[in-house]
């Protein structure tokens, strides 16, 4: 009778040599047989997923952008014009939900 503590197995079809193989099913696990990866889409899916949650936030941010040299008058407008635009984007999300909630 099988342990009913013990963990499932697993196997694969090597998708380069074809033979089947134990398989924990993460997306770097190797094929036993020829060391190759057995899912190489989804491991590549992740590592791009991986690098563009490392990925600085700013960039996908349209801000205006302040420089600490600028003269504090021009600081003033440009708070105030980020301002605006934070304000804009608050009122779009809130559309966005409004008109989900409303679609229900």
């Amino acid at each position: 009778m099988p342990d009913p503590n013990a963990p499932f197995s697993a196997t694969k079809k090597c998708p380069h040599c074809g033979r089947w193989t134990e398989w924990q099913q993460q997306p770097t696990d190797r094929c036993q047989h020829c060391g190759q990866v057995l899912e190489p889409r989804r491991a590549a899916a992740d590592e791009h997923r991986q690098q563009q949650a490392d990925a600085p936030l700013s960039e996908g941010l349209l801000l205006i952008e302040i420089n600490p040299d600028e003269n504090p008058i021009v600081k003033f407008f440009k708070y105030i014009i980020r301002g605006g635009q934070l304000a804009f984007g608050a009122f779009m999300a809130f559309m966005m939900w409004l008109l989900a909630a409303v679609a229900g």
